[in-house]
Protein backbone atom coordinates (compact mmCIF):
# COMPACT_ATOMS: atom_id res chain seq x y z
CA UNK A 1 0.00 0.00 0.00
CA UNK A 2 2.66 2.32 0.93
CA UNK A 3 4.31 1.57 -2.59
CA UNK A 4 1.41 2.26 -4.44
CA UNK A 5 0.53 5.78 -2.51
CA UNK A 6 4.22 6.65 -3.26
CA UNK A 7 3.95 6.21 -7.22
CA UNK A 8 0.10 8.31 -6.97
CA UNK A 9 2.65 11.12 -5.48
CA UNK A 10 4.97 10.85 -7.72
CA UNK A 11 2.79 10.72 -10.60
CA UNK A 12 0.55 13.62 -9.67
CA UNK A 13 3.65 15.47 -9.00
CA UNK A 14 5.09 15.09 -12.61
CA UNK A 15 0.99 16.06 -14.19
CA UNK A 16 1.00 19.37 -12.09
CA UNK A 17 4.58 19.56 -13.29
CA UNK A 18 3.36 19.31 -16.72
CA UNK A 19 0.81 21.79 -17.51
CA UNK A 20 3.98 24.50 -17.60
CA UNK A 21 7.53 23.15 -17.90
CA UNK A 22 9.58 25.13 -15.89
CA UNK A 23 12.97 23.60 -17.85
CA UNK A 24 15.67 26.22 -18.13
CA UNK A 25 16.92 26.31 -21.85
CA UNK A 26 16.23 24.96 -25.13
CA UNK A 27 18.86 22.32 -26.67
CA UNK A 28 18.67 22.88 -30.58
CA UNK A 29 20.11 19.78 -32.59
CA UNK A 30 21.54 19.57 -35.66
CA UNK A 31 23.68 16.76 -36.75
CA UNK A 32 26.06 16.14 -39.88
CA UNK A 33 24.12 13.32 -42.16
CA UNK A 34 27.15 12.16 -43.27
CA UNK A 35 28.29 11.16 -39.78
CA UNK A 36 24.78 9.60 -39.17
CA UNK A 37 25.21 7.43 -42.77
CA UNK A 38 28.79 6.84 -42.30
CA UNK A 39 28.16 4.16 -39.75
CA UNK A 40 28.42 0.44 -39.43
CA UNK A 41 24.35 0.70 -39.67
CA UNK A 42 24.27 2.56 -42.34
CA UNK A 43 21.11 5.12 -43.21
CA UNK A 44 18.02 5.31 -45.73
CA UNK A 45 16.92 8.62 -47.57
CA UNK A 46 13.02 9.90 -46.90
CA UNK A 47 10.81 9.39 -50.12
CA UNK A 48 14.53 7.86 -51.60
CA UNK A 49 15.11 11.49 -51.90
CA UNK A 50 19.02 12.09 -50.69
CA UNK A 51 19.07 15.38 -48.18
CA UNK A 52 20.91 18.35 -48.84
CA UNK A 53 24.86 17.80 -47.89
CA UNK A 54 23.92 20.45 -44.93
CA UNK A 55 23.29 19.99 -41.28
CA UNK A 56 19.69 18.88 -40.54
CA UNK A 57 17.44 19.46 -37.71
CA UNK A 58 17.12 16.41 -35.12
CA UNK A 59 15.29 18.01 -32.23
CA UNK A 60 14.24 21.07 -29.95
CA UNK A 61 15.01 19.75 -26.71
CA UNK A 62 13.37 21.49 -23.27
CA UNK A 63 16.55 20.81 -20.87
CA UNK A 64 17.28 21.65 -17.05
CA UNK A 65 20.49 23.12 -16.31
CA UNK A 66 20.89 20.72 -13.46
CA UNK A 67 19.14 16.96 -13.29
CA UNK A 68 16.64 17.27 -10.52
CA UNK A 69 15.39 14.77 -8.14
CA UNK A 70 11.79 14.45 -6.81
CA UNK A 71 10.29 14.91 -3.48
CA UNK A 72 11.99 13.86 -0.36
CA UNK A 73 8.37 12.82 0.54
CA UNK A 74 8.12 10.19 -2.40
CA UNK A 75 11.72 9.28 -1.15
CA UNK A 76 11.12 8.64 1.64
CA UNK A 77 8.11 6.74 0.91
CA UNK A 78 9.70 4.48 -1.59
CA UNK A 79 12.84 3.79 0.07
CA UNK A 80 16.31 4.45 -1.51
CA UNK A 81 16.40 1.61 -3.52
CA UNK A 82 13.00 1.98 -4.89
CA UNK A 83 13.33 5.34 -5.58
CA UNK A 84 16.61 5.23 -7.43
CA UNK A 85 15.12 2.69 -9.67
CA UNK A 86 12.13 5.18 -10.61
CA UNK A 87 13.33 7.99 -10.84
CA UNK A 88 16.73 7.19 -12.26
CA UNK A 89 20.13 7.87 -9.77
CA UNK A 90 20.89 11.79 -11.83
CA UNK A 91 17.04 12.64 -11.28
CA UNK A 92 15.04 13.83 -13.89
CA UNK A 93 17.25 15.89 -16.63
CA UNK A 94 15.15 16.68 -19.61
CA UNK A 95 11.05 17.18 -19.74
CA UNK A 96 9.39 14.35 -21.74
CA UNK A 97 5.95 13.00 -22.87
CA UNK A 98 4.56 16.00 -21.22
CA UNK A 99 1.19 15.31 -23.06
CA UNK A 100 1.40 12.26 -24.82
CA UNK A 101 -2.35 12.36 -26.21
CA UNK A 102 -1.35 15.98 -28.37
CA UNK A 103 -0.79 14.17 -31.44
CA UNK A 104 0.76 16.61 -34.17
CA UNK A 105 -1.58 17.24 -37.40
CA UNK A 106 -0.24 17.59 -40.88
CA UNK A 107 -2.71 20.43 -40.80
CA UNK A 108 -1.14 22.75 -38.08
CA UNK A 109 2.46 22.82 -39.84
CA UNK A 110 1.16 22.63 -43.45
CA UNK A 111 2.42 25.81 -44.44
CA UNK A 112 6.43 24.36 -43.43
CA UNK A 113 6.49 21.00 -44.87
CA UNK A 114 8.23 22.27 -47.53
CA UNK A 115 10.84 23.91 -45.29
CA UNK A 116 10.78 21.07 -42.47
CA UNK A 117 11.70 17.86 -45.96
CA UNK A 118 14.34 20.36 -46.30
CA UNK A 119 15.87 21.49 -42.81
CA UNK A 120 14.38 18.20 -40.60
CA UNK A 121 14.71 15.09 -42.79
CA UNK A 122 14.82 11.61 -41.14
CA UNK A 123 17.71 9.22 -42.26
CA UNK A 124 16.69 6.68 -39.77
CA UNK A 125 15.74 3.10 -41.94
CA UNK A 126 13.59 2.01 -39.21
CA UNK A 127 10.70 5.26 -40.18
CA UNK A 128 11.71 6.54 -44.27
CA UNK A 129 8.42 9.15 -43.65
CA UNK A 130 9.64 12.56 -42.02
CA UNK A 131 6.39 13.76 -40.48
CA UNK A 132 6.45 10.17 -38.17
CA UNK A 133 9.75 11.64 -37.40
CA UNK A 134 8.20 15.09 -36.91
CA UNK A 135 5.61 13.45 -34.95
CA UNK A 136 8.02 11.54 -32.64
CA UNK A 137 9.89 14.78 -31.76
CA UNK A 138 6.93 16.74 -30.98
CA UNK A 139 5.65 14.20 -28.92
CA UNK A 140 8.30 13.78 -27.08
CA UNK A 141 9.77 17.15 -26.55
CA UNK A 142 7.38 19.72 -28.20
CA UNK A 143 4.82 18.99 -25.78
CA UNK A 144 7.14 19.97 -23.02
CA UNK A 145 8.16 23.19 -24.84
CA UNK A 146 5.42 25.59 -23.83
CA UNK A 147 4.79 25.86 -27.28
CA UNK A 148 2.10 25.55 -29.98
CA UNK A 149 3.01 23.28 -32.67
CA UNK A 150 3.89 25.76 -35.54
CA UNK A 151 5.87 27.72 -33.42
CA UNK A 152 7.84 25.03 -32.14
CA UNK A 153 8.92 23.92 -35.76
CA UNK A 154 8.31 27.32 -37.00
CA UNK A 155 11.04 28.77 -34.07
CA UNK A 156 13.86 25.82 -34.41
CA UNK A 157 13.73 26.18 -38.42
CA UNK A 158 14.38 29.74 -38.15
CA UNK A 159 17.04 28.91 -35.57
CA UNK A 160 18.81 26.99 -38.04
CA UNK A 161 18.69 29.40 -41.11
CA UNK A 162 20.41 31.89 -38.90
CA UNK A 163 23.82 30.19 -38.61
CA UNK A 164 24.40 28.06 -41.43
CA UNK A 165 27.25 25.41 -39.59
CA UNK A 166 28.21 24.15 -42.58
CA UNK A 167 29.21 27.16 -44.20
CA UNK A 168 30.51 28.47 -40.73
CA UNK A 169 32.71 25.71 -40.37
CA UNK A 170 33.32 26.06 -44.69
CA UNK A 171 34.85 29.58 -43.73
CA UNK A 172 37.06 28.07 -41.00
CA UNK A 173 38.88 25.72 -43.16
CA UNK A 174 36.67 22.54 -42.08
CA UNK A 175 35.26 20.96 -44.78
CA UNK A 176 33.66 17.47 -45.79
CA UNK A 177 36.84 15.27 -46.21
CA UNK A 178 36.91 11.52 -46.83
CA UNK A 179 40.65 11.71 -45.53
CA UNK A 180 41.08 15.00 -43.83
CA UNK A 181 40.69 15.38 -39.78
CA UNK A 182 40.59 18.18 -37.36
CA UNK A 183 41.14 19.46 -34.26
CA UNK A 184 38.04 19.41 -32.15
CA UNK A 185 38.64 22.99 -30.68
CA UNK A 186 38.88 24.14 -33.94
CA UNK A 187 35.59 22.98 -34.96
CA UNK A 188 34.34 24.31 -31.51
CA UNK A 189 36.20 27.92 -31.99
CA UNK A 190 34.56 27.86 -35.41
CA UNK A 191 30.96 27.43 -34.57
CA UNK A 192 31.48 30.07 -31.23
CA UNK A 193 32.81 32.77 -33.83
CA UNK A 194 30.74 31.94 -36.25
CA UNK A 195 27.32 31.91 -34.35
CA UNK A 196 28.54 34.45 -31.40
CA UNK A 197 27.88 31.59 -28.99
CA UNK A 198 29.78 28.59 -27.72
CA UNK A 199 28.11 24.67 -28.40
CA UNK A 200 28.32 21.23 -27.19
CA UNK A 201 29.76 19.15 -29.69
CA UNK A 202 28.97 14.91 -30.13
CA UNK A 203 30.85 12.83 -31.77
CA UNK A 204 30.54 9.21 -33.51
CA UNK A 205 32.24 6.61 -34.68
CA UNK A 206 32.89 5.60 -38.46
CA UNK A 207 32.65 2.10 -40.04
CA UNK A 208 36.56 2.08 -39.10
CA UNK A 209 35.96 3.22 -35.59
CA UNK A 210 37.28 7.01 -36.33
CA UNK A 211 35.82 9.35 -34.28
CA UNK A 212 33.85 12.23 -36.33
CA UNK A 213 31.68 15.35 -35.93
CA UNK A 214 28.13 14.03 -35.38
CA UNK A 215 25.97 16.56 -33.42
CA UNK A 216 26.09 20.23 -32.49
CA UNK A 217 23.91 21.18 -29.58
CA UNK A 218 23.45 24.44 -29.51
CA UNK A 219 21.59 26.32 -27.10
CA UNK A 220 18.54 28.61 -26.84
CA UNK A 221 16.41 30.49 -24.72
CA UNK A 222 13.02 29.48 -23.20
CA UNK A 223 11.47 31.02 -25.87
CA UNK A 224 13.06 29.35 -28.77
CA UNK A 225 14.23 32.78 -30.22
CA UNK A 226 17.52 33.33 -29.68
CA UNK A 227 21.26 31.67 -28.85
CA UNK A 228 22.68 31.35 -25.67
CA UNK A 229 26.37 30.01 -24.09
CA UNK A 230 25.45 26.60 -23.31
CA UNK A 231 24.80 26.86 -19.40
CA UNK A 232 26.63 23.34 -18.92
CA UNK A 233 28.89 21.18 -20.84
CA UNK A 234 27.86 17.12 -21.93
CA UNK A 235 29.53 14.18 -22.95
CA UNK A 236 31.02 14.32 -26.25
CA UNK A 237 32.64 11.46 -27.28
CA UNK A 238 34.78 13.12 -29.46
CA UNK A 239 38.63 12.88 -29.26
CA UNK A 240 41.69 15.11 -30.06
CA UNK A 241 40.67 15.15 -33.99
CA UNK A 242 37.57 14.09 -35.97
CA UNK A 243 36.27 13.77 -39.28
CA UNK A 244 33.70 15.19 -41.22
CA UNK A 245 32.95 12.85 -43.72
CA UNK A 246 31.47 13.67 -47.65
CA UNK A 247 27.64 12.92 -47.81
Amino acid sequence: MKLVIAFLVLFSLLAVSSASEKFDFFYLVQQWPGSFCDTRQGCCFPDDTKPAAAFGIHGLWPNYAKCRGRQGLVRAMLGDDAFLSTVGRRGKCWPEYCDDGNELSPWEIRDLVASLDRSWPTLSCKNRRSFQFWSYEWKKHGTCSNLEPHDYFARALALKAKHDLAEILADAGIVPSDTETYPVSSVRDAIAQGTGFVANLECNRDADGEAQLFQVYQCVDRDAKDLIDCPLAMPTKCTDRVKLPVF
